[in-house]
């Protein structure tokens, strides 16, 4: 069996993959309109929008498959990734790359597979539209126009959901985009007990800086702490900007401490300075998810708000 290679932009690849905060995301109806017109249209079994991470390919949208996922290591989208063009296996079986793949010896028995590269804003091949039967089969030019068409619908969407959900200023999510990503991250760790916890950030100064230097240098500041905050935690936390000079981040399955992501902001904050040569300085609150406390995100992010502003007075009277 041949083994998917690694893409050269493999590193750079997964970033701009994991920043989409795409993985493990509930179904839409809107991919999964496209994948069921693709089982129509070309009369297969499986259909698939398929992401292809570090170590797995995750589907964000499947037609005829029970299956969310699978190994990398085995995968057919792992390979169509490598290249702009379509990917077609004709007949798995007598093709010595794939004949003892455990996807064509054992279900879904993969014969015949298509799969069309979908790229991300930034250009990134980050997986596939792929179409899958359990016969051989041949794609015509025609065939393969459409497959491309598709592909590029899906493209659309990705886009579309990540100009809706991000903060066109800081490139970080937007007030919705984190609420997505957070209510979907608590109900996980609700269902594994996994424990989370929410800190919210308050730039201190901030308005007089836009009085002194104006608006242009207050967007600055607001770029380099999203930058920081983004270098700080883990590419698995989710970072919002809720408005403002307003910054949440929440981290889930982790050990209950962010003081080791703030303890780096703080110092990467102290050894850097935006464009006017301002020092940061915030007020930050944190606290844990409580499942009988914290019904919802808006519950979390007001008890981190709360935490905030006595940081916010603390620090207030310390320097009076």
């Amino acid at each position: 069996m041949l083994e998917p290679s690694l893409p050269v932009d493999e590193t750079a690849r997964l970033k701009s993959l994991h920043a989409l905060r795409i993985m493990d995301t509930p179904a839409e109806s809107r991919f999964d309109r496209i994948t069921r017109m693709a089982k129509r249209y070309f009369d297969v079994e499986i259909c698939l929008i398929s992401l292809v991470d570090s170590q797995r390919q995750w589907f964000k949208s499947r037609q005829g498959l029970e299956a969310c996922e699978t190994s990398r290591q085995i995968s057919f989208c792992g390979h169509a990734i490598l290249d702009d063009a379509v990917f077609i296996v004709n007949n798995a079986l007598e093709d010595p790359h794939f004949a003892d793949n455990p996807l064509v010896t054992d279900e879904p028995n993969i014969r015949f597979y298509a799969g069309y590269p979908i790229k991300d804003p930034n250009g990134f091949r980050i997986g596939t539209l792929c179409i899958i039967d359990s016969e051989p089969r041949d794609m015509c030019e025609d065939d393969v126009d459409t497959l491309r068409d598709l592909a590029t619908m899906v493209e659309d969407e990705v886009r579309l959901s990540s100009q809706v959900t991000t903060d066109d200023l800081t490139g970080v999510a937007n007030r919705r985009g984190f609420h997505v990503i957070a209510d979907h991250l608590l109900s996980l760790c609700g269902r594994t007990g996994a424990k989370a916890e929410l800190a919210f950030f308050d730039l201190d100064g901030f308005k007089e800086i836009n009085d002194t230097y104006g608006h242009a240098a207050g967007d600055d500041l607001l770029r380099h702490f999203a930058a920081l905050l983004v270098k700080c935690f883990r590419t698995a936390d989710a970072i919002g900007r809720l408005g403002g000079d307003e910054f949440v981040v929440l981290l889930a399955g982790t050990d209950g401490s962010s003081e080791p992501a703030l303890e780096r902001l703080r110092d990467m904050a102290a050894a850097t300075t935006c464009k006017i040569r301002q020092k940061l300085a915030w007020s930050v609150g944190t606290v844990e998810f409580d499942r009988a406390r914290h019904d919802t995100i808006e519950s979390l992010i007001a008890d981190a708000d709360s935490y905030m502003y006595n940081d916010k007075v603390r620090r207030r009277l310390a320097s009076a």
